[in-house]
């Protein structure tokens, strides 16, 4: 339905005491706004009724000019709302007759069978939206939501035209089709990149950087069938940067649509791309894009709840699932062409619950074409289950603390951190390491800060811990953060043992190097590796056993002896084993027609290909970079 028919049906259905100024798009949701305050107020079986008859989201709001003065709804609501409530920052987004409230406990500004809400309605016939203020101060979430809604004008005219694209007429003949082009992430692991295509819309799953290479760090965007300007939708189903890295460029490109994603993920892709741009400054790289381009993407993103399904295209229709990843992590399910084919997107998947996250999801509606992870495809890819993972740090922390050394672990800045000191702040309250100080180094505490924003994320032991038993892990005193360099060489240069938790992952730079270099010729020392580790990345050359590395540092290059133990923890990966990916295809309901693997190294994406078709009889493919496949 075209969005003149559509707007057209909603007036036919509106009493005349409705007073309706305008009907907006909203991406693809719809709001009315009315200069009736009683109306609004009162119009919720309406709503329904209409909803029901057009079938899509509708909202009624208030037009500006009923809104009571900023000043004046801010004293309210902080006069009216429970002071336990904890009130953070009070946001206007005053061209959608919105106002954002923050709250260490949203529950308290609702009230009682939303009671707080209704009489804030009432009162100052602005729209409230809840929260959660973050438990642990982040400049970044502030940041983000003050450029959001400080741009309430932009924003409302760029959902505007969103809206009236997805409202754009179209018809499905006996030409139409639907393909895939591989631009990154197959046959390797990093630049993650798919571009799919119908005779009538261009979306691209995720665009990221593979920050352990030099030649082919970036999506193949060279593709003839890639124009930025003709790209109607992007999704990004987790924030890492071999995902999300490359999202900026594309506004440097000319690229001006929207990028969906979950809250989380917004808030920390935006976190890590200006930590690549900052990284790239201090190491004289060729700058790929600038904050402004991060901004541009930020006022072009549109978030989504799990398991919420809107239109994205005038023929795409989109799902995000859990994916059990990292926080907000999401599989990408795709009703293509009014049911014409269904594709699901896994991005990256752990079928198994964590110590943070619930397991992915593997009940659909419907799914023709799966494309999914092989990263730990390969037949000898057997990760060792939880409790022995466990296990092995426990005797690796209390041998390495027993000689009075340092135990460095280089994580992810997103996700296997927060996996790690959950786990060890589990294990020093139970007493089963001892409770040395654990230093908590690089933009980790900045994204923890953001996992503290979104609990409702979280498993359900997380949930319970922190909402029943008012315990929340990551804020132990346990955790230590050094804020520069002088107390990073304080560190060093103290006796005591210590766990350290440090950026990046694969010894790629970041202040986990700082730490290698200084601890790499004591072995008292420990070095554990807990995530993947890129092909040609430092972390996979002492994977591999070496004991002499060559190192560039500020003084230049230098011969580094590794005398400290190595070790790697393969139980704690964010990826899916073999296992687990086997498990995936046999417990997925319904079963896809056909499979592509991608994200993993080519000999683990043949060898699983392989093995589904043998086990499942599902057809299975592992494209290269730069093919294309047509799934429908």
């Amino acid at each position: 339905m075209a969005s003149k028919e559509i707007i057209t049906k909603i007036k036919n259905l509106l009493p005349e005491e409705a007073r309706i100024s305008d009907v907006a798009f909203e991406g693809a949701n719809i709001v009315l706004y009315s200069k009736n305050k009683a109306f609004v107020l009162n119009s919720k079986e309406l709503l329904g009724q209409i909803v029901n008859e057009i079938k899509k989201r509708v909202e009624i709001r208030p037009d500006e000019s009923l809104l009571e003065p900023q000043e004046f709804t801010e004293k309210f609501i902080r006069e009216n709302v429970p002071a336990d409530a904890e009130i953070g920052d009070v946001w206007f987004d005053e061209k959608r007759s919105l106002v954002i409230i923050e709250a260490g406990k949203p529950g308290s500004v609702i009230g009682k069978e939303g009671e707080t809400i209704q009489l804030i309605k009432t009162k100052t016939s602005w729209v409230p939206l809840i929260r959660r203020k973050p438990v642990i101060k982040s400049d970044l979430i502030r940041n983000i939501r003050l450029t959001l809604y400080k741009n309430s004008n932009f924003r409302r005219k760029f959902l505007q035209k969103i809206g009236e694209k997805i409202y754009n007429p179209w018809e499905r003949t006996n030409k139409y089709w639907v393909r895939v082009s591989c631009l990154g992430g197959f046959r390797e692991v990093g630049r993650s990149c798919v571009l799919l295509q119908t005779s009538n819309s261009q979306v691209m799953l995720d665009c990221g950087i593979n920050v352990a290479s030099d030649d082919s760090a970036f999506p193949q965007l060279e593709a003839p069938e890639f124009d930025p300007k003709r790209l109607d939708a992007v999704i990004v189903t987790h924030a890492h940067l071999d995902h999300c890295g490359f999202v900026p460029y594309l506004f440097k490109c000319g690229y001006e649509g929207p990028v969906y994603c979950s809250e989380p993920t917004r808030d920390v892709m935006t976190l890590l791309q200006l930590d690549y741009i900052d990284i790239s400054e201090k190491e004289n790289k060729k700058m790929l894009y600038t904050s402004k381009e991060v901004k541009d993407m930020v006022n072009h993103t549109i978030c989504l709840n799990p398991n919420e399904v809107t239109d994205i295209t005038p023929d795409v229709r989109i799902t995000l699932l859990n994916a059990g990843h990292i926080l907000g992590s999401s599989l990408a399910h795709l009703n293509i062409g009014n049911g014409y084919h269904n594709l699901l997107y896994t991005g990256d998947l752990k079928f198994a619950q964590t110590q943070t996250l619930e397991p992915a999801v593997s009940k659909f509606q419907r799914v023709e074409t799966l494309i999914m992870e092989g990263t730990y495809g390969g037949a000898q890819n057997i990760q060792p289950g939880i409790e022995e993972s466990e296990a092995f740090l426990v005797k690796i922390v209390k041998e390495t603390v027993l000689r009075r050394g340092k135990v460095l672990i280089p994580v992810l800045g997103v996700g296997r951190a927060q996996e790690v000191m959950v786990m060890v702040e589990e294990l020093v309250r139970k007493k089963e390491i001892p409770a040395v100080p654990v230093i908590v180094d690089g933009i980790v505490w900045d994204i923890t800060a953001i996992y503290t924003t979104y609990p409702e994320y979280f498993n359900k032991n997380i949930r319970n811990l922190i909402f029943q038993e008012g315990h929340n892990p990551f804020l132990n005193t346990l955790f230590k953060q050094p804020v520069n360099q002088k107390e990073r060489l304080k560190i060093m240069e103290e006796e005591g043992p210590c766990v350290i938790l440090a950026t990046s992952g694969m010894l790629t730079g970041g202040p986990s190097m700082f730490y290698f270099e200084r601890m790499a010729d004591n072995p008292r020392n420990s070095l554990i590796f807990v995530s993947y580790q890129g092909k040609g990345s430092l972390g996979r050359i002492l994977q591999r056993g070496d004991k002499e590395i060559t190192i560039d540092t500020q003084e230049g290059r230098r011969l580094l002896k590794v005398n400290l133990e190595v070790y790697t923890i393969e139980g704690l990966s964010g990826h899916s084993d073999r296992l687990q990916l086997m498990n995936f295809v046999k417990y997925m309901s319904p079963k896809p027609k056909k499979i592509i693997i991608n994200h993993g190294e080519v000999s683990n994406c043949l060898d699983l290909a392989s093995s589904i078709y043998k086990k499942f009889g599902i057809e299975t493919t592992a494209p290269k970079n730069l093919e294309v496949v047509r799934i429908g």
